[in-house]
């Protein structure tokens, strides 16, 4: 293999501590990114008495929630009024598993959820959510989009970064770990971008569509995960690119002696 150290050239303890630090690190931020990602607890409305909420009048506002013409005020709405979750891919409503008129009220509870589908994840926010002749709302729209994208560049760059390490450790050399790096360093950016762009869409959705006195939101546990995940994307970047910036002064450094 080219890359294959000369004889002689060894890797100090520390080098090998970091790299394998640096490893754990990248795959709990890969887990946790991929966790969030497939979670729909982003961000959780909860409202005092939600299976009041969906009684005659909430109904259909649940039904609609459900229907694919749904636009974003009326399954906001269903959200504020039935104990909503929404994620990057789904959005969720907790209702009463029966809601027939002729049915006396229900504490047992239950959760519907409805996909975003790819269309609806590039679709355009508008200026008055749920009026489309208010003209498009471009920040809302491109942040929508970005937090979308954003978790897949990110999980993408580390598993080729992963790819990278793998070869590196197959030609025994630390020189590659630099790449590596960098990936974690360009996925961790990302992570932070979705995050950025996930509370900034969050508080432009409440301006337009302010909360009832009645009802409390809250980042949930599946956002968590991600502010998680950055900063231990930062940490493996900079264990990476220590080890191996490190590693190859000093071989520089004692191939120089040798020559000497």
């Amino acid at each position: 293999c080219p890359c294959v150290p000369p004889k002689g050239a060894m890797m100090d303890n520390r080098f090998a501590t970091a790299l394998v630090i640096a490893c754990v690190l990248s795959l709990i931020s890969t887990i946790y990114m991929a966790a969030s990602i497939g979670t729909d607890f982003w961000y959780e409305y909860h409202t005092l008495s939600p299976a009041e909420n969906v009684s005659e009048a909430g109904r259909s506002i649940w039904e609609e929630f459900v229907s694919k013409d749904a636009d974003e005020k009326t399954y906001t709405d269903a959200l504020f009024r039935c104990n909503g979750t929404v994620g990057l891919w789904r959005r969720c409503i907790t209702v009463p598993k029966n809601s027939h008129w002729y049915s006396p009220p229900e504490t047992d509870m239950t959760t519907n959820c409805i996909s975003f589908s790819l269309s609806d994840q590039f679709v355009e926010k508008y200026i008055e959510p749920g009026n489309h002749n208010s003209g498009t709302d471009l920040n809302r729209t491109y942040l929508w989009r970005l937090q979308f994208l954003l978790p897949f560049v990110s999980i993408g760059l580390m598993c080729f970064g992963a790819l990278i390490g793998l070869c590196a450790c197959a030609c025994r050399s630390l020189y590659p770990a630099i790449a590596t790096g960098v990936l974690h360093f360009l996925a961790g950016l990302c992570t932070l971008g979705l995050v950025g762009c996930y509370v900034a869409g969050i508080e432009l959705l409440h301006r337009k569509l302010p909360l009832p006195e009645d009802v409390r939101g809250e980042f949930g546990w599946s956002f968590c995960l991600a502010c998680v995940s950055a900063p231990l994307q930062f940490m493996a970047a900079a264990l990476f690119i220590w080890a191996a910036r490190t590693n190859r002064k000093e071989f520089t450094l004692l191939k120089a002696y040798r020559v000497a």
